[in-house]
């Protein structure tokens, strides 16, 4: 990195900041009994001091909030007490499931936020809504973006809430085993934010710019112990599982029944290390994957959902450029290329994960998971490995380093030596300024394979400032053609890549409109290889519109240029003729989007495009309608269509993708769940229907069923029930 910019860094990370006006109260020890039933009936409730009034947000962040929000905490030896009265403007509370773990935007609740090593970077959140229902996430990486905020977290808790006129008051009771935190903490940082979907309001208790995210870990009060906390007991917790599977494959015409038994750990070392242990796990999903319709030439990530994998997830995770150049992506682990070239599930032996803080500065990560050999797959058994440090400097900021080795055992006649083994190595700087205004990204990877060690290099380098009327942003990123991470994400190497966005937002004191605003986004990829040859661009122009009454709008026109060094068929059409490589093709698309207040009993979000398609023509709607039979039933049905129109001989098509959730909560307890999802793309046309019993805090019972079909044909692909029992024991 030269020396000019690393100056320029830390110059930043200095100097950039303002000093907030930062809130604090006292959280008071207690003896009393609390039961957290919602009704505040406790005298200790009385005397517990208030943390003061909340601001709002949305639609402005510069008045108090409307309706307030007190929240009141007391501490004893093993616990932390909450309560809570939130004041409201009447009593249709918008409540669109009583699952756990729901999403927060667009009903009404309230979520907490405690970031137990006041350093920034991660935190703990709980929330609740008027009727009790409970979620539970992680926040990492400074809250900047959703890919920092995790629900797939589960940790036990109490917690519950009573409705009164014109308010509802709840209580929530949190072992402080659930958190990690230094040992004699005496403060933690901490911040909460509120849904009023009656008046439309957002209110926070710190106070936030709209111009970052709710979640943004930079803007956070203190609450003091009155005590300070002593050394938090190690737990043990035992998550055993049985898993009983009958599928069919009607394309092999080959069945099987099988039963699995295994289960994870989780322990606790001191006050800030999480020891996850699986042994014989079971990674399959009762939660189905959304399908898409893919008209790149380049893969696409989903999400992580496995609860494993979890935990300080960021220590793994984010490393490089997680659109470009990630070199550890965790869905990779449990999923092999058979001889037939197909990616199939590959059993897991076993593995450990160690991640936490090791003191206030430093932090560790270790994982190390053994998958199974399927000789007559020709897929090798592997030894996957990372350890990760992460060090604390300046006031958010870090410097991060890793080493991956993915290692095959055992000797196979059908193992190129080039798969061996692979590892990768580097370091990352992360940036982000006390305040938030200046976010940045700085690294560099190597990776080596047998016989090949020159070069295989991934470096990056991203800057970015964010106030209320600029938002400015650069990333670049270099990926030499032979670098490789078998653990990661990366779609494509032999790139050096820029993107540079430009926006600026508008804020009427007056009227319907919160706030618009223009985008100028261009982004340039060039081949190395290729004589740096210019192989693809993209230009962005988009106008949006957020108005006061939560609906939003925009328009956007692109300009892209594709340089086809292959052959290519975006439709994917089977037997269908190739659009002809060594060819460059330019494009030009116009578009609106828009959507609803999607806390409406009846929502709507879409959008559509209309232009050039590489030698041809493309039209594409995309669409979203929710209906809202609160608090039992949500039904969604999703739709997604292109139609592209190419020259003769060049396939013309009608792709279509519709999807169907049907999400009906019979209670707190036991949730039911059916997904259809259609795509003429993939010929397939799948059923997903759920089942869900909690019948203890985090412990359930899971009847699974999935029905895949043909769509050409209509014929059955592929049919499996399976039944799941886990069950969380703390000891």
């Amino acid at each position: 990195m030269p020396k000019f910019l690393l100056g320029f860094i830390l110059c930043i990370t200095t100097l950039m900041s303002f000093a907030q006006n930062t809130k604090s109260f006292t959280v008071k020890y207690t003896t009393e009994t609390i039961i957290p039933d919602g009704e505040l009936n406790e005298p200790i409730w009385q005397i517990a001091q208030s943390a003061g009034e909340f601001q709002q947000y949305f639609p402005s962040d510069a008045i108090p909030a409307e309706y307030q929000s007190d929240i009141r905490m007391v501490v004893d030896s093993t616990t932390l007490y909450i309560g809570m009265k939130i004041t409201t403007p009447g009593n249709d509370y918008v409540i669109p499931s009583l699952e756990r773990d729901f999403r927060a935007g667009g009903n009404d609740n309230i979520s907490l936020l405690f970031d137990t090593f006041n350093d920034g970077t991660n935190a703990f959140l709980f929330g609740i809504n008027p009727y009790g229902v409970r979620r539970e996430a992680l926040i990492s990486s400074g809250g900047q973006d959703l890919r920092g905020f995790t629900t797939s977290w589960d940790v036990k808790w109490k917690g519950d809430a009573k409705r009164y006129d014109g308010y509802y008051t709840a209580e929530m009771a949190i072992p402080l085993t659930s958190f990690k935190f230094a040992e004699g903490a005496t403060k933690w940082r901490f911040q909460s934010y509120r849904f009023d979907m009656q008046n439309n309001e957002t209110s926070v208790w710190q106070n936030i710019p709209q111009n970052q995210l709710v979640f943004n870990l930079a803007f956070m009060g203190d609450m003091v112990f009155e005590k300070p906390l002593g050394k938090s007991r190690t737990p043990f917790t035992l998550i055993p599982y049985i898993n009983g599977l009958s599928e069919k494959d009607f394309e092999t015409d080959n069945g099987s029944n099988i039963l699995k038994v295994g289960g994870d750990a989780k322990i606790s070392i001191g006050n800030g290390m999480n020891l996850d242990v699986t042994l014989n796990p079971d990674f399959s999903n009762v939660e189905v994957d959304d399908i898409f319709t893919n008209l790149t030439r380049f893969e696409v990530s989903l999400p992580e959902r496995r609860q494993f994998f979890v935990d300080n997830n960021d220590l793994f995770g984010s490393f490089g450029g997680g659109r470009d150049a990630n070199p550890f992506f965790s869905r990779r682990i449990g999923i092999a290329t058979d001889s037939a070239g197909v990616s199939v599930e590959n059993d897991i032996i076993g593995g450990v994960r160690l991640s936490g803080k090791l003191n206030d500065n430093w932090r560790l990560g270790f994982l190390n998971i053994q998958t199974d050999s399927d000789v007559e797959s020709e897929i090798a058994s592997q030894n996957n490995m990372m350890i990760a440090l992460q060090k604390k400097v300046f006031a958010r900021s870090n410097i991060s380093a890793f080493f991956i080795n993915r290692q095959s055992f055992g000797d196979y006649d059908f193992l190129e030596r080039e798969d061996d083994y692979n590892r990768v190595m580097g370091v990352d700087y992360n940036l982000a300024s006390e305040d938030n205004s200046w976010i940045g990204k700085f690294y560099t990877h190597k990776s080596f394979q047998p016989d090949d060690n020159e070069g295989n290099l991934s470096s990056g380098a991203f800057l970015g400032y964010n106030s209320k009327y600029w938002n400015v942003f650069t990333d670049f990123v270099y990926i030499n053609e032979d670098f490789t991470s078998k653990l990661g994400f990366v779609p494509r190497t032999d790139i050096i890549k820029s993107a540079t966005s430009l926006s600026r937002l508008f804020w009427p004191k007056s009227g319907p409109i919160n706030n618009h605003g223009l985008e100028v986004f261009p982004v340039v990829t060039w081949r190395p290889s290729l004589d740096y040859q210019k192989t693809d661009h993209r230009v962005n122009l988009n106008y949006n519109f957020e108005m006061k009454n939560l609906t939003q709008f925009g328009f956007f026109f692109t300009n892209q240029y594709i340089f086809l060094s292959d052959s290519f068929d975006p439709t994917r059409t089977d037997g269908g003729v190739a659009l002809p490589g060594n060819l460059g093709y330019t494009f030009n698309t116009f578009g609106a989007s828009y959507q609803s207040n999607q806390s409406k009993v009846l929502a709507f979000r879409g959008e559509t495009s209309l232009g050039s398609f590489f030698n041809g023509d493309r039209f594409s709607i995309e669409a979203q309608t929710t209906l809202r039979l609160q608090p039992k039933l949500r039904l969604t049905l999703n739709m997604n269509y292109d139609k592209i129109t190419l020259p003769d001989p060049f396939p013309s098509v009608d792709l279509w993708l519709l999807s169907q959730r049907v999400n009906y909560t019979i209670s707190k307890s036991i949730f039911w769940s059916t997904t259809i999802q259609y795509s003429n793309q993939r010929d397939n046309l799948g059923i997903n229907s759920r089942l869900q019993w909690r019948f203890a805090p985090l412990s359930d019972l899971f009847v699974v069923y999935n029905d895949n079909y043909f769509v050409d044909q209509f014929s059955p692909r592929y049919r499996s029930i399976n039944l799941k029992f886990t069950y969380w024991l703390n000891i």
